[in-house]
């Protein structure tokens, strides 16, 4: 499917994402007609292996069209980002494996890279046991993942460097019990729960290690960072968000008056000044983001590895991305006055959802102490990078 045609698939959903706002953050969750709307609409499918059925589209265009989805309910975009990139596994699996669990092109998927679970070695599969906080999208998904420290005979398996080792197992989402914990500040729509999973057999095939596994599909698209991917997907809806909260700030003080009523708020010095910031900060950081993941995705292409400084940057970039997007939602929000302190205000929402956004891992404030660590030419752990 060809980006143009994604992206016309978007346009045809945003009105409706936008009106059902309100609804989806009472709900707590994505409402099963809209995921299902987003899943026949291929969007889920983004980085899932051609291979398999996805689409396999690029960097760039997948963090298009989650800013265009984002820019329209951050909590759609968010479900949308987690659904796509906990597809990514379908390059690490054998064949038979990635079948079964990323066959069916309608289903969704979701899951945790941290290690919460607890998979006892008992030879022929793992016995698996955990419960894992920050389940986006659960409820609307077929299948579920969850990162697991690996142990045999009772014993913590470690690797020879001395870290403990950890997969990701693979389970049907009917062997999980969804735990209504998504009681929150932002991205309310997300469903972002904890589900849990007891003694449940999982076969070794369908386990994989995104830190000691290499992807057995050889696009170029599997040669990018996988951690870098999930930043730049983080990053791309808090873009889409910001985007979101500043047209419609500018919409808002072209309309809104003064208090004596003879002119709009858009006339004012300050207003006019702090739009103008706001909007060069933003198209700012989209720029620098959208030149990191273009530098990386040239290393992708071609035969060498993709070096460390990329990587660094484009964590960096991505960082940067989601704190400016937190900033620029914080002026739309301020500049909407009064009128911004009400529930039927969007603007209060994009600037709760913006600084929910900004405590994930993959954009939190540690990743500059690791983005520092590569630019002064610091030891570094790679890993995660």
């Amino acid at each position: 499917m060809p980006a143009d045609t994604l992206l016309q698939a978007i346009d045809g959903l945003k009105s409706e994402l936008s009106a059902r706002s309100t609804e989806i953050e009472d709900a707590r969750r994505l409402p099963a007609d809209i995921a299902g709307k987003l899943a026949v609409a291929g969007l889920f499918n983004m980085l899932k292996p051609a291979a398999l059925g996805g689409l396999q589209v690029s960097p760039q265009d997948m963090s298009r069209a989650l800013m265009h989805i984002a820019a329209a309910n951050a909590s759609a975009g968010w479900c949308v980002m987690i659904g796509t990139t906990s597809t990514l596994a379908g390059a690490y699996l054998d064949r038979a494996a990635a079948d079964a669990v990323y066959g069916e092109p309608l289903d969704i998927h979701g899951g945790v890279f941290a290690p919460m679970g607890r998979a006892e070695d008992m030879g022929s599969h793992y016995l698996l046991n955990g419960t894992w906080q920050w389940g986006s999208g659960s409820a609307n998904c077929a299948w579920l993942s969850g990162g697991a420290m690996i142990f045999k005979d009772g014993e913590l398996q470690r690797s020879d460097s001395g870290a403990p080792r950890h997969r990701m197992m693979f389970f049907p989402a009917d062997q999980a019990e969804c735990i209504d914990t998504w009681h929150v500040a932002g991205l309310g729509g997300t469903g972002s729960g904890d589900f849990k999973v007891t003694n449940v057999r999982i076969p070794k095939d369908r386990s994989v290690s995104f830190i000691d596994d290499s992807p057995r599909d050889p696009a170029p698209l599997y040669k990018f960072p996988l951690f870098g991917l999930l930043s730049l997907g983080v990053a791309s809806v808090t873009l889409g968000n910001a985007r979101g909260a500043l047209d419609e700030s500018v919409a808002l003080l072209k309309a809104k008056r003064t208090a004596g009523g003879a002119r709009s708020q858009s006339q004012r010095a300050t207003v006019q000044a702090d739009i103008a910031w706001a909007t060069a900060a933003l198209h700012g950081a989209q720029a620098w983001l959208e030149k990191t993941v273009d530098e990386a995705w040239r290393e992708a292409l071609s035969d060498a590895p993709i070096s460390v400084a990329a990587r660094g940057r484009l964590r960096l970039a991505c960082a940067t991305m989601s704190e400016v997007a937190a900033d620029v939602c914080k002026t739309a929000y301020t500049l909407g006055g009064g009128s911004s302190v009400y529930l039927a205000s969007s603007l209060q929402r994009r600037f709760r959802d913006a600084h929910v956004m900004t405590q994930h891992l993959a954009v939190s404030s540690a990743t500059f102490e690791l983005a520092g660590r590569v630019l002064l030419d610091e030891p570094v752990d790679t890993a995660m990078l």
